[in-house]
């Protein structure tokens, strides 16, 4: 079984429960069991603005699915619960991003692994140093607290705990 983190986020309609779900789908798959999941996080849009707070988590889990079937998975998860890309970084009722899969390093014009931007969020290292803060992140040769720590202060602030699980 490999070890996999994947950041989940929604800003439309029903946040939570579109979390919920996709969280479910993933745990009720026969080849992915759900380990951990951070606390839900609250944070205002990167990229394109004009649009709602998201909520944010990471959830490790396990599988033994290879990296594109659980990729296939996700978009399944993400098609089903609504989501449209119109816009990049636009609205969405689902987003499912693969951080990390084991300490595999990954370049494939479907999938990067580690997530090619992973290190410059915060929305997506504040949760996922809570779910396993000594993670390796191969790509900065860090664990997960330690690209925490280098954040900016005031993108740490942005990342506000919106419920605890």
């Amino acid at each position: 079984m490999t070890r996999a983190y994947i950041a989940l986020g929604s800003n439309m309609s029903q946040r939570e429960q579109y979390l919920t779900e996709a969280i479910e789908q993933l745990d009720n798959h026969k080849k992915i069991g759900v380990i951990i999941q951070s606390e839900i996080y609250e944070t205002a849009p990167v990229g394109f603005t004009d649009q709602n707070d998201f909520l944010n988590m990471v959830i490790e889990v396990e599988t033994s699915l290879p990296p594109l079937a659980l990729l296939d998975f996700c978009q399944k998860i993400e098609r089903e619960l609504g989501r449209k890309r119109v816009i990049k970084w636009g609205p969405r009722t689902i987003d499912l991003d693969i951080l990390l899969y084991n300490q595999e390093n990954m370049e494939d014009e479907r999938l990067s692994i580690p997530h090619p931007h992973l290190h410059e969020r915060a929305f997506v290292v504040v949760p996922l140093a809570e779910v396993n803060p000594e993670v390796y992140i191969s790509s900065v040769h860090q664990r997960a607290q330690e690209v925490l720590e280098q954040l900016p202060e005031e993108e740490v602030a942005g990342v506000r705990i919106w419920k605890q699980r």
